[in-house]
C-alpha cells in the first residue's frame, strides 16, 4: 500500500500514514521447519540446478588451420562441432551417425549417435582420428570405417613436469631432481646432496605441498630453472589422527609470522647434460607477486625463459612482499643482472587474476605492472637500463591478467574490469599497442566475459553473461569481430524448476562514497509483508572477495538453499578486496581484524531501507576459512548486529597461520615493550569476552592449511571468559569440510533454531537419507 501511494494518489499517502503499523513488521517466525521445507532447500542446489542447464559452455580445442572443434550439449545428449577458422556457423565435425555406426561395428556394442564417448579428436588428411576408452582410432571413408590404432600412451602422472618437446619428465626422489626418458623409461639422476630439509624443487610452502617439483623447463627442453628449498631452522607443523590405538602424528615444516627464518630458495639452471649452475646470488625469500607459495596456478612463479633459452629472467621477492626486484640471469655461468626495482607501502602484486610482468627479449624491453598510480596498468621499460619508457594503459579501472603478447605486432590481448560502465566486477578482453597506446574493446556486450584465446592469438571464444542473463558463445577475430555464434544456453527447465534469481545491488562503502557491489537471495515465497531473518555470507580476502565471478550460475554455494528456509542472504564485496583500485584493496591493510565488516553492516542496513522485508534485529553471518575469520570477528566486534555466527576453519589469529599470509597483508610481525604486538588487533581469541550471542564454531583436526589450534585458542578463550557456544570438530577431516552433507545441515539447523526461531527438521538428511532409529 505504501508504494501504491507514493506511486498513484498523494491521498494515499495520508492514509498510509495514518493506518496501523504495516504488515511488513511482522516478523516471518514459523514455530518448526519440516522435511519437506529442507528439502525444497535442497533442491535450490547446484547438483540439482546445474543439469537444468543446456548448453552455454564451449571448451575450445584448437585445430592447427585455426580453427577449433567442441562437444556442444543438448537436452538429449550431446554433438560435436566444428568452427573456423573463417566466418560460418558451426558445422558438425563428422556424420555422427556413420560414425557410430563404425565405432560401434569396431567395438562390438551399439553406439549412440548422440552420446558419443569421445575423448579426443583430429584430421590426417581425409581421415577422422578418435580417442575412445583410451584407444585411438582411424576413421576413413567419411567415418564409415575404423580401425584401432593402438592405446594412448599414459602420461607419467601428476607429479611429473613433462619437457616441452615430449622426450622427458623432471620429478623428485629422495630431495633430488630426476629426470625420466619418456621413450625408454631410463631415470637420470640430475642432483646428488639433498636432504629432507635441503631439497631440490621442493614443492611446499607448508600451507599446501605436494610431489610435483617445481621447474620451468626452458624451451629446447636442454636444461630446467628450479632451486633448492631451504627448510632449516623453519617451524614445525604437528597433527595427530584419530583411530583406534596408538594415534599417527604427521609432521612437516611450516613457517609462521614469528620464525626469524621462513623457507629461502636457492637458485639454479640444471642442464640436461649433467651440470647444476647455481645463480650467483644469495637465496631468495620464499616468495611470489602473485600467491602465497611460488607455484602459483600450477606452474613455477615469476620466472620465464627467453624464446632461445639463453637468458632466465625472475622476480626477486622481499619477505614483507613490500619489493620485487627483476632480475636476468645467464644460465651458462649464472651470472645474474639486476634490471630494474619496485617498492611499496603495502605489499607488490604483478596482477590480479596472473602475474603480467612479461620480458621482451627481442626488443630489449620489459612489460610491467603496477599500481602506483592507484589502478593497476602496464608500463613498458628498457630491459638494460631499467629505465621506464612509457605508461601503455591508464585509467581509473583495472588491468587483471595479461592473456596474450605479439611481439612482432606489438599487441597484447589481456582482460580488464571497470572501464566500462555497470558493475565494475564485469571482465572484458582488450588489445593495447604497446608503443602508441591504442586500446580496442574487444568483447563489446554488457556482460562478464570468459575467453580462450587461440594459440596464435588470431581468434578467440567469447562466452558472455551475468548472474541474471543465461551465457552466449562466440568466436571472434583478434578485432573482436564475431566470426559464427557457437552456443547459447537453454535454462528453460532451470526456470520451470522453480529457480529464483539473485538480486544484483550496489551500496555505499563505510566512507559513504565508494561503491560496494553484491548479491542478495530471498525465498521463492517470499512475502514482503512480512519480515524475515538476514544471514550475510562473506569471505573478506583479501585475495579474493565474496561474492566470485559474475558469470552466470544456476547455484552459488547453498545461498538460495538458506534463503528457502526462509532468509535473506547477502554477500557483497567489501573494501579490502581485489580488482578494484590500489587503495580500494588496501583499506585494512595491518589491520586485519576489520575483515570488511564495517561495509558489510553497512549494506545490509542500506538493503534494509530499500527493503522492509529484510528484519534488522535478527541478523546472522557465516563463511569458511578466511571467513570463518571473519564471522567470529563479526559476533565479537559487533555485538549489537550480529545474534548468530557459523565460523567453519577459521585463521582466528594470524600468528598461528602460514608466514607468507600474514606477513602480507597484516606486515612483519613487531613485538613491543608491554608485551603487545602488532597481531593484536587482528586476533579474535583476544575479544572472547565480547561473546553475546549464538556461536557455532567448526574445524578439521587434520587441517594441514589453517591449522586447528585457530579455532582451539577460541575455544580456551571462550571457556575462560565463561562464554557459552557450539563446537564440531571433524576429526579425520582437513580444510574443504565446508559444504560436506553434516556440515551444511549443521549450519542450516543452526541458523533455522537460533536466528529464525523455529524447530529444525532434525530428521533431515540430504539424499533423502533418514537416520537410522
Amino acid at each position: 500500500m505504501a508504494r501504491l501511494a507514493r506511486t498513484f494518489a498523494p491521498s494515499l499517502v495520508l492514509l498510509a500514514v495514518l493506518a496501523p503499523a504495516a504488515a511488513a513488521q511482522t516478523p516471518w517466525a514459523p514455530d518448526a521447519l519440516t522435511v519437506d521445507d529442507y528439502e525444497r532447500a535442497e533442491r535450490q542446489l547446484a547438483q540439482f540446478k546445474r543439469p537444468l542447464v543446456v548448453g552455454g559452455q564451449v571448451a575450445a580445442q584448437w585445430i592447427p588451420d585455426g580453427g577449433l572443434w567442441y562437444r556442444q550439449s543438448r537436452a538429449d545428449g550431446w554433438r560435436f562441432l566444428r568452427a573456423g577458422p573463417g566466418a560460418g556457423d558451426p558445422r558438425p565435425a563428422f556424420d555422427h551417425e556413420v560414425l557410430a555406426g563404425a565405432l560401434g561395428t569396431t567395438l562390438g556394442r551399439t553406439m549412440d549417435a548422440d552420446r558419443l564417448p569421445i575423448e579426443d579428436l583430429s584430421w590426417d588428411g581425409a581421415d577422422l582420428v578418435v580417442t575412445v576408452d583410451g584407444t585411438r582410432y582411424r576413421c576413413a571413408g567419411r567415418a564409415a570405417r575404423c580401425s584401432a590404432e593402438g592405446a594412448v600412451p599414459e602420461g607419467p602422472g601428476r607429479d611429473y613436469v613433462v619437457s616441452p618437446d615430449g622426450s622427458r619428465a623432471a620429478f623428485t626422489r629422495d630431495f633430488d631432481l630426476w629426470v625420466v626418458d619418456l621413450q625408454t623409461g631410463e631415470e637420470t639422476r640430475l642432483t646428488h646432496d639433498g636432504t629432507e630439509d635441503h631439497g631440490y624443487a621442493t614443492n611446499n610452502a607448508g600451507w599446501t605441498r605436494s610431489d610435483r617439483p617445481v621447474v620451468l623447463w626452458a624451451p629446447g627442453s636442454d636444461k630446467l630453472a628450479t632451486f633448492r628449498h631451504d627448510a632449516r631452522g623453519v617451524s614445525m607443523m604437528h597433527l595427530v589422527g584419530t583411530e583406534v590405538g596408538a594415534p599417527t602424528l604427521e609432521s612437516w615444516r611450516y613457517p609462521f609470522p614469528e620464525d626469524s627464518v621462513i623457507f629461502r630458495i636457492e637458485r639454479m639452471v640444471v642442464h640436461m647434460d649433467g651440470r647444476v649452475v647455481p645463480l650467483d646470488m644469495p637465496p631468495d625469500q620464499h616468495r611470489s607477486t602473485i600467491c602465497d607459495h611460488i607455484y602459483c596456478g600450477g606452474q613455477f612463479s615469476d620466472v620465464e625463459w627467453s624464446p632461445d633459452g639463453s637468458t632466465l629472467a625472475f622476480v626477486s621477492s622481499s619477505r614483507d612482499h613490500k619489493e620485487a626486484l627483476l632480475r636476468v640471469a645467464d644460465p651458462e655461468t649464472g651470472a645474474v643482472r639486476d634490471v630494474m626495482e619496485e617498492r611499496v607501502d603495502t605489499y607488490f602484486e604483478s596482477g590480479v587474476d596472473g602475474v603480467n610482468w612479461r620480458v621482451l627479449h627481442d626488443a630489449g624491453e620489459v612489460l610491467w605492472w603496477s599500481e602506483r598510480d592507484d589502478w593497476g596498468h602496464f608500463y613498458l621499460y628498457d630491459l638494460e637500463t631499467g629505465e621506464l619508457k612509457r605508461q601503455v594503459t591508464s585509467g581509473d579501472w583495472v588491468v587483471r591478467e595479461l592473456r596474450h603478447l605479439d611481439t612482432d605486432a606489438r599487441e597484447v590481448l589481456f582482460t580488464g574490469a571497470g572501464r566500462e560502465p555497470g558493475d565494475p566486477y564485469f571482465e572484458y578482453l582488450y588489445k593495447v599497442d604497446l608503443d602508441s597506446g591504442d586500446l580496442t574493446l574487444l568483447t563489446p556486450d554488457s556482460a562478464h566475459h570468459q575467453v580462450q584465446i587461440a594459440p596464435d592469438g588470431e581468434t578467440f571464444v567469447d562466452t558472455w553473461s551475468t548472474p541474471l542473463v543465461p551465457p552466449t558463445v562466440a568466436l571472434r577475430n583478434r578485432d573482436g569481430r564475431e566470426l559464427s555464434r557457437l552456443d547459447e544456453a537453454d535454462i528453460s527447465g532451470l526456470v520451470a524448476s522453480g529457480w529464483k534469481a539473485p538480486m544484483p545491488f550496489t551500496t555505499k562503502a563505510r566512507d559513504g562514497v565508494t561503491d560496494l557491489h553484491g548479491l542478495m537471495y530471498t525465498p521463492s515465497h517470499l512475502d514482503p509483508n512480512r519480515r524475515y531473518p538476514v544471514v550475510n555470507y562473506l569471505y573478506p580476502g583479501p585475495q579474493s572477495g565474496s561474492v566470485g565471478s559474475r558469470a552466470f550460475s544456476p547455484a552459488r554455494r547453498d545461498h538460495q538453499a538458506l534463503a528457502e528456509l526462509g532468509f535473506i542472504v547477502v554477500e557483497v564485496d567489501a573494501m579490502g578486496t581485489p580488482g578494484r583500485s590500489k587503495s580500494f584493496h588496501d583499506a585494512y591493510y595491518g589491520n586485519m581484524g576489520d575483515n570488511g565488516l564495517p561495509d558489510q553492516v553497512a549494506t545490509i542496513r542500506q538493503l534494509a531501507e530499500r527493503h522492509p522485508y529484510m528484519d534488522l534485529d535478527r541478523v546472522g553471518i557465516w563463511g569458511h576459512s578466511g571467513g570463518g575469520f571473519a564471522s567470529t570477528a563479526g559476533i565479537l566486534r559487533y555485538p549489537d548486529f550480529y545474534s548468530v555466527a557459523v565460523s567453519q576453519a577459521g585463521n582466528h589469529d594470524n600468528r598461528n597461520y602460514e608466514d607468507d599470509w600474514g606477513e602480507k597483508w597484516q606486515g612483519l610481525l613487531v613485538e613491543y615493550d608491554d608485551g603487545t604486538t602488532s597481531y593484536d588487533n587482528q586476533a579474535n581469541h583476544l575479544l572472547a569476552d565480547r561473546l553475546e550471542g549464538k556461536l557455532l564454531l567448526a574445524h578439521g583436526l587434520m587441517d594441514g592449511n589453517v591449522p586447528p589450534s585457530n579455532t582451539l585458542l577460541v575455544v580456551q578463550a571462550l571457556i575462560d571468559a565463561d562464554k557459552d557456544f557450539d563446537l564440531v570438530v571433524f576429526p579425520d577431516a582437513s580444510h574443504g569440510f565446508g559444504n560436506t552433507p553434516h556440515m551444511m545441515r549443521r549450519r542450516w539447523n543452526y541458523f533455522v533454531q537460533h536466528l529464525l526461531g523455529a524447530e529444525p527438521a532434525t530428521e533431515f538428511r540430504f539424499g533423502g537419507q533418514r537416520p537410522r532409529m
